[in-house]
């Protein structure tokens, strides 16, 4: 499987395009906001030929939700997020002015996802943990097979999520990584919402949430 990040919008978000040999692929967290950020991820589907069959949202901050309207309707794909993310894809509409932006509204998801559920496009298939902390129904998806987490803003290199946000808990931050994230071997790489990728087995070492 490929992994695509696209850094994009005023929040420097990562947006993520999973594919692999089969030419489908899955779009995550897509928070393209402009013309030209939309643009560069049609191209880039075009020129690698993909065929998007999965809208797929982490966590549903407005950060990581801006292009889900644009995706939806350029691609004809349903929206799917975890049923507790119903409540701030709900705000996001009642905020989106106040951080100047052009949202264009999310569509309802038509699909919901749980903990324990996979979903598979192509010849890949994903797994997901729901780690609640940053967002009441934050999820991560797991790809077992190149070692790699989408991650949202749970983990970041050297830091971790939000919690002073609608929704936020730091306790429960901390539990879902320890319990969860720090359970997967060493080698798997984070892509996380924003920053550089990192590793689990780098994050356990020297995280400065964990030393103690």
């Amino acid at each position: 499987m490929e992994i695509a990040v696209f850094t994009v919008n005023p929040f420097q978000e990562n947006s993520i395009v999973l594919y692999d040999d089969s030419k489908e692929c899955a779009i995550i967290d897509p928070g393209f906001s402009d013309h030209k950020e939309r643009e560069e991820l049609i191209r880039f589907i075009e020129e690698q030929q993909l065929k998007p069959v999965l809208l797929l949202n982490t966590h549903c901050h407005i950060d990581h939700i801006l292009g889900n309207r644009f995706i939806a309707d350029k691609y004809h794909l349903d929206l799917q997020i975890h049923p507790m993310e119903m409540p701030l894809l709900e705000a996001a509409k009642s905020y989106a002015h106040m951080y100047g932006l052009d949202y264009d509204h999310s569509p309802e998801p038509a699909h919901f996802f749980e903990e324990g559920d996979e979903l598979k496009f192509g010849n890949s298939q994903l797994e997901i943990l729901h780690l609640p902390g940053h967002a009441p129904g934050h999820v991560v998806f797991i790809h077992r097979a190149t070692k790699a987490v989408i991650g949202g803003d749970v983990l970041f290199n050297g830091s971790i999520g939000r919690t002073d946000l609608p929704g936020g808990n730091h306790a429960d931050l901390l539990n879902s990584i320890e319990t969860k994230l720090f359970t997967l071997p060493d080698d798997y790489i984070v892509i996380p919402g924003h920053g550089p990728s990192t590793t689990i087995g780098t994050e356990k070492l020297s995280n400065p949430f964990f030393q103690h």
